[in-house]
């Protein structure tokens, strides 16, 4: 049976499709969702995909947080459904506390877009396996809220229980503390990152690499060996 792997749609949100495409050059059927919708179509995991869900009124992610889907999905992520934030879709996880911390806007006060260099920190989460620990890739990155903050005690917390799962090298684009780029919850099932790996899935588009695909053939043979 194929692994169905849903993408929530919000007001705003801008890679939906490319998530879905991402998903389906995996070898997984993508599932849309919509936010106003609470049942999630009996997906294996979900994707918060990237864009500006109701134009980063209040804080980038805060007004998304409250729709109907995110209740099921906050639920369903604490029993241990895979989950994926990326970019907003991150920014919806720590409004949601299933991740701690917070984003800022870039300390630069500008949307920058660049090619991203990374190191995996982490490659034993859900969405990681088919990387490598201290691996370096490059991804996307595009974003204007994409700073991220937490108290000492969490950052201290992230560092010691190795749930820092990417870090930016060679340049910090927003003025993340540690550098981080993305982070993991305690159980692994749970990821979010401000890169954007579903723009680098296939070599002959986006910036050349397939260095985002890994993403999604982790949590597709995570799925199918459950």
């Amino acid at each position: 049976m194929t692994a169905r792997i849903g993408v929530v749609t919000f007001p705003g949100s801008l890679d939906d499709r490319d998530t879905q495409r991402a998903i389906r050059v995996a070898g997984a059927e993508p599932v849309t969702l919509w936010h106003k919708d609470k049942a999630l179509k009996q997906v294996d995991a979900v994707v918060l995909c990237g864009g500006f869900s109701y134009g980063d009124y209040l804080r980038a992610g805060a007004i998304a947080r409250f729709s109907p889907v995110m209740d099921t999905v906050i639920d369903q992520a604490k029993a241990g459904l895979p989950v994926l934030g990326i970019c907003n879709g991150f920014q919806i996880l720590t409004e949601a506390h299933l991740l701690p911390g917070g984003m800022l806007g870039n300390d630069h006060l500008h949307f920058i877009c660049r090619d991203q260099k990374l190191r995996v920190e982490n490659a034993d989460t859900a969405w990681t396996t088919d990387y490598e620990a201290g691996q370096e890739i490059h991804i996307p990155l595009k974003n204007m809220d994409g700073r991220y903050v937490a108290d000492q005690r969490t950052l201290d917390e992230l560092e010691a229980e190795g749930r820092v799962a990417f870090r930016y090298l060679g340049f910090n684009p927003n003025g993340s503390l540690n550098d981080i780029a993305g982070i993991t919850n305690a159980a692994g099932n749970v990821v979010g990152l401000m890169p954007h790996p579903e723009h680098a899935v296939e070599s002959l588009i986006g910036t050349g690499r397939t260095d985002g695909l890994p993403f999604f053939t982790s949590i597709l043979k995570k799925l199918v060996t459950a």
